[in-house]
């Protein structure tokens, strides 16, 4: 078998236990087996593989493992672990078993995750819909809030537990609205002319980072440029006005986060009458009107100069199903899992605005983009890019990316996910 001369499946070499054990894993299990596949560090040197049964028992002890936790389904291999301890006098560690962390519009099957990254439903180990280690990663998701999800769960030996998606993501807001300053962005953004402002004038205001930040520290602020074109969401506009209604419409005022009331006087149509291509407003400098809506918004930095743009990736949960795991017991090909992956898990909106104030962000920064959701700069982007990409979870949400500055027209990247929507103040 070592040299090669067995051919692959010919012959194994299996343990001599005890064949008359009630414990059908006692029943000779195989050691090694033949494989003609390179090993990643060993090459072709080796073309005989140990198996599970024989070589993890082994690294545990030579690890000095104090004790091994497994999932359920190895708690009929425990008295084969412990033989071929007997057998070669080594070391037992204790082993455990509990329940599989199962979490709902999920997989943690590791060859069903390989499937999806080798055949290309996903983009990647680190794909933010992923509940990888580099895919919590990638989302903004830290130590502690794993740390947190874990502990909140507790164990359990249930082979039958389903923990609902809903729960991590309440210990990934837990976290993040403690640690993530605010910030604009706007998605969607529509065009709002200010026309009794003077053209060339910026004002430049302060937006807090964090609701309870102390008033008079500069660090508890960023600067958010005021002038004449300002962008709102598109869905901030009605040409109806009911009166549950709170944005802006035509003859309406609505509050600018942390800047002036300002009154729709004029809406531009563009070639389908249904289409709204710009609007005009007044803005109120003495703030005497106190309009109920309010609203978060991106205004050029200078005249002319375009604001700091952004793409942004909305991710969906992956599955439709809460247990797609589970479907693949009804059909004996085991595809029904993949025919539950959701279609629209993934959509790329381009041409969202930020403010400039994100142009600095590092890798790692966690901000809360308000009324949107809570957000990471991440990485991993090709070089040859001179942007960051960012997406955003359709109701949940974290953002990453990395970018150059190579023109005032500024294409950054940023990728985010919604963490929830509940997390961010509804102030509007």
């Amino acid at each position: 078998m070592r040299r090669g001369l067995i051919a692959e499946g010919a012959a194994t070499l299996r343990m001599k236990q005890d064949m008359q054990n009630d414990t059908r894993n006692m029943y000779d299990l195989i050691a090694y087996r033949v494989k003609f596949t390179p090993h990643p560090h060993a090459g072709d040197k080796w073309c005989i593989y140990p198996s599970y049964d024989y070589a993890h028992c082994m690294v545990d002890s030579f690890e000095n493992i104090t004790h091994s936790l497994c999932t359920l389904e190895f708690d009929v291999r425990r008295p084969s672990y412990y033989w071929v301890l007997v057998a070669l006098g080594l070391y037992q560690p204790y082993v455990w078993e509990y329940s599989r962390l199962n979490i709902s519009h999920n997989i943690m099957s590791k060859r069903k995750l390989n499937r999806l990254v080798t055949e290309k439903w996903v983009d990647g180990w680190d794909d933010p819909r992923l509940l990888t280690l580099a895919g919590l990663r990638r989302r903004g998701v830290s130590a502690a809030t794993i740390n947190s999800f874990i502990r909140g769960m507790g164990i359990t030996r249930s082979d039958n537990s389903l923990i609902p998606f809903e729960r991590l993501e309440y210990h990934i807001r837990e976290e993040l609205n403690k640690t993530a300053s605010r910030a604009m962005v706007v998605l969607h953004p529509l065009k709002v002319v200010i026309t009794n402002l003077e053209d060339g004038k910026v004002i430049d205001l302060d937006g807090k980072k964090w609701p309870d930040a102390p008033a008079d520290e500069a660090s508890s602020y960023y600067k958010v440029p005021f002038s004449r074109t300002v962008y709102i969401e598109k869905t901030d506009f009605r040409l109806e006005d009911p009166k549950d209604y709170y944005g802006l419409a035509p003859g309406k005022s609505a509050l600018l986060r942390y800047a002036f009331p300002i009154k729709c006087t004029e809406v531009i149509h563009g070639d389908n009458p249904d289409d709204i291509g710009e609007i005009r407003a007044e803005y109120d400098p003495s703030k005497t009107s106190k309009p109920k809506g309010v609203l978060h918004w991106v205004a050029e930095p200078a005249p002319g100069v375009e604001p700091l743009k952004v793409e942004i990736r909305l991710f969906e949960k992956l599955f439709l199903s809460e247990n797609p795991a589970g479907l693949e017991d009804k059909e004996p090909e085991g595809t029904a899992w993949l025919r539950d992956l959701n279609p629209h898990s993934k959509e790329v909106v381009k041409g969202a605005y930020a403010v400039p104030s994100l142009a600095a962000a590092v890798v790692g920064n966690k901000f809360q983009f308000e009324r949107l959701g809570l957000l990471c700069r991440g990485h991993g982007l090709d070089a040859r890019e001179a942007r960051v990409q960012q997406d955003r979870h359709a109701a949940r949400l974290v953002w990453e990316g990395r970018g150059t500055q190579v023109t005032a027209d500024l294409v950054i990247g940023f990728w985010f996910c919604l963490v929830t929507n509940s997390t961010v103040e509804r102030w509007g």
